[in-house]
């Protein structure tokens, strides 16, 4: 007997398979090659890296706050998606060629599961902690943030699912690391 909780499940699977092919199955020529150069500077968080130094350079004391919050957002929010989250997703990633995501999109496939972005929590960790001690730099952060995790499945490594989840997460360990 399937429980209703599993049919939920089930039912939410689909609907982010559905949403990801429908993703890779859209011809964004003009898009493409912008989305995978923002990913591929996502890695090792240096978008938010480079956010961080133009704060603590520019933004006086208040930046430098902001910068340093931001920082470390992103050191707990990545210790704690990739050695607490990570290991026990079961979660793949996605089959790029399956779903016919453009050649052009593809950045290198990371080896660690699909299951929450790290990228995504990285980013919304960085915006939700800087964006709290440094309010006019909140909404072009999040922003960042959330095109960093449009270009995780415009690229093909990960499902929606895994992008909202690291979202999510980001934003938590961001407040309260910002509070």
């Amino acid at each position: 007997m399937v429980t209703p909780s599993r049919d939920w499940l089930a039912e939410l699977e689909r609907l982010d398979l559905a949403a990801y092919a429908a993703v890779a199955a859209t011809s964004t020529p003009a898009l493409d090659r912008s989305m995978a150069r923002l990913s591929d500077s996502a890695n090792y968080s240096r978008l938010s890296l480079a956010a961080a130094a133009g704060m603590a350079l520019l933004g006086g004391p208040p930046g430098r706050r902001a910068a340093a919050r931001g920082l470390t957002a992103i050191a707990l929010t990545s210790t704690v998606v990739n050695l607490a989250i990570k290991p026990l997703s079961r979660r793949r990633r996605p089959d790029r060629l399956g779903h016919g995501v453009a050649v052009e999109r593809h950045v290198s496939m990371p080896r660690s599961r699909s299951f929450p972005s790290g990228h995504t929590a990285a980013a919304f960790a960085f915006a939700s902690a800087a964006g709290r001690q440094l309010p006019a730099a909140s909404v072009p952060l999040r922003a960042l943030a959330a095109a960093v995790g449009y270009s995780r499945v415009h690229t093909g490594v990960h499902y929606p699912l895994d992008v909202a989840a690291g979202a999510a997460i980001g934003i938590g360990i961001g407040r309260f690391v910002g509070a």
